[in-house]
């Protein structure tokens, strides 16, 4: 099983940017799939989740409305798009699969940074 993130970068305020985490190793279409970031010196916080056929997406408060996950399960990818960034946005992303209730396995993580 590997996730492998990438697309993380510097943007400035109000900026944009799409992180993609591609799978690989299991059946990435029976799973739901998150994303979870980490901002520096804090601890992890949940961001969204996206349903195995992608009909029903989550997102956390501090994201909704400027976030937008999803997934091409032909090509076995899942998406982050982040909109109108904040400095509070900054962290190093993670996508996560869910087995059973639980986040299983990990990527390594991509970092955005958002600054002026």
């Amino acid at each position: 099983v590997q996730l492998l993130e990438a697309g993380g970068g510097l943007v400035q305020p109000g900026g944009s940017l799409r992180v993609s985490c591609a799978a690989s190793g299991f059946t990435f279409s029976s799973y739901y799939m998150s994303w979870v970031r980490q901002a520096p010196g804090k601890g992890l916080e949940w961001v969204s989740g996206i349903s195995l056929d992608g009909a029903n997406t989550y997102y956390a408060d501090s994201v909704k409305g400027r976030f937008t996950v999803s997934r091409d399960n032909a090509k076995n990818t899942l998406f982050l798009q982040m909109n109108s960034l904040e400095p509070g946005d900054t962290a190093l992303y993670y996508c996560a699969r869910r087995n059973e209730g639980a986040l299983d396995r990990w990527g390594r993580g991509t970092l955005v940074t958002v600054s002026s």
